[in-house]
């Protein structure tokens, strides 16, 4: 076995946190770990793993010049700035639904793209993204490379943003497949994977050719939390941006 250590610190970052009104972000994305979506989007950042994953889904369907990314990584003055702008043409109530709040904006974290249905004319804000075509295509596949749709139709109460089916998040697989399955919202997963902490009945998943097991690990902000591991066993942390820390184990089937 080996042994991680875990701190605060690990809590505000990694593919699994939920960033929304109730739980702002905590750090901001460093600027060395955000690339380019593609050549011709050069201005459009997102977090490297999550750009690699996006151009990946891209290149199998072949879809680069049917749909493109609209919005990704954005400061907190761009977002600040965005926001104003939409309650200034649009007025407070649309904002509220389409525009996050500076600071608990996903678009913050790197791990958030807008994309669109290539079109004679783009919304910023609410960019065209069917659920036919190509563009469902792209729905359905992606989740097999850790994106999700972040908010879905009829969890308004949830996630207290309006339906955006041009809105997807990177969680990472196998947590964007798990999500499908059980039709959960980060908001939900969040919490569902709070049942299964570190020193009980851990979360079993089963892919095609590999299983993951998945654990929950509460952290204080000010005391260190010691876990072991197998030793020789691929495996990602990411925190929640809530109270803990979600390890995910990879083994390779035979």
């Amino acid at each position: 076995m080996r042994t991680l250590r875990l701190c605060g610190a690990d809590v505000a970052k990694g593919n699994l946190i939920l960033v929304n009104s109730c739980y702002p972000l905590k750090v901001d994305m460093p600027r060395d770990h955000l690339v380019s979506v593609g050549p011709h989007a050069s201005p459009i950042l997102l977090e490297r793993q999550a750009a690699k994953m996006l151009a990946e889904v891209t290149v199998i369907l072949g879809c680069g010049h049917q749909i493109l990314p609209v919005s990704g990584y954005r400061t907190t003055r761009e977002q600040q700035t965005i926001y104003a702008d939409s309650r200034r043409e649009h007025g407070e109530d649309f904002a509220q639904k389409y525009v996050a709040l500076p600071g608990c904006s996903e678009h913050q974290t790197g791990l958030a793209v807008d994309l669109a249905e290539n079109r004679n004319e783009i919304d910023f804000i609410r960019p065209g993204f069917p659920y036919t075509g190509i563009c469902g295509h792209f729905r359905q596949f992606s989740i097999q490379y850790g994106f999700i749709e972040r908010y879905p139709a009829g969890r308004e109460q949830i996630t207290r943003i309006a339906h955006e089916p041009w809105h997807f998040r990177y969680v990472g697989y196998p947590h964007s497949e798990m999500m499908q399955e059980r039709a959960l919202t980060l908001e939900e997963y969040t919490d569902y994977l709070k049942q299964f902490p570190y020193r009980d009945i851990h979360l079993f998943f089963k892919s095609n050719r590999r299983d993951f097991e998945i654990f929950y690990v509460p952290v204080q902000p000010d005391k260190e939390v010691a876990i072991d591991i197998p030793v020789g066993i691929p495996y990602q942390i990411s925190g929640n941006n809530q109270d803990g820390v979600v390890v995910t184990l990879w083994r390779d089937r035979p």
